[in-house]
């Protein structure tokens, strides 16, 4: 897709990194209500050592299309049920449809792997 605002694709990009750190931050909250302080740590340092691993345009592993969107349901999924269980299914849903659209939107135009590439994003007119 071109033609695509630059400022649209750093919007996006924000979004995204808010959408992680609220997946981190509702694991953590869950955990501390489940199983106390050693679930609260661990839940949300699994899910963003499997984001930077496998998921961040510059992660150590970059996998395809199709493990990075499985990661991604696994981390965003995660974070939707714990606001379930945790009795904010308003909450659940509105997670769910932001972190995917917002990925939609980032695979779209294939921004994590033009990053990854060292390539402008769609909209940069260099």
């Amino acid at each position: 897709m071109t033609g695509v605002p630059k400022w649209f694709i750093y919007l996006n990009a924000f979004l995204r990194f808010a959408l992680e750190l609220t997946a981190l931050a509702v694991l953590a909250i869950w955990g501390w209500r489940t199983g106390g302080i050693l679930l609260a740590i661990a839940l949300p340092l699994l899910a963003a050592v499997l984001w930077g691993a496998f998921v961040a345009p510059k992660a150590r592993w970059f996998l395809p299309l199709g493990g990075r969107l499985a990661v991604e349901a696994l981390v965003f999924g995660g974070a939707v049920v714990a606001l379930i269980s945790m009795g904010n299914p308003v909450l659940a849903v509105n997670l769910a449809v932001l972190a995917s659209a917002n990925s939609i939107l980032v695979h779209l135009h294939r921004d994590d792997e033009r990053v990854r590439k060292g390539l402008p994003l769609h909209g940069d007119r260099h």
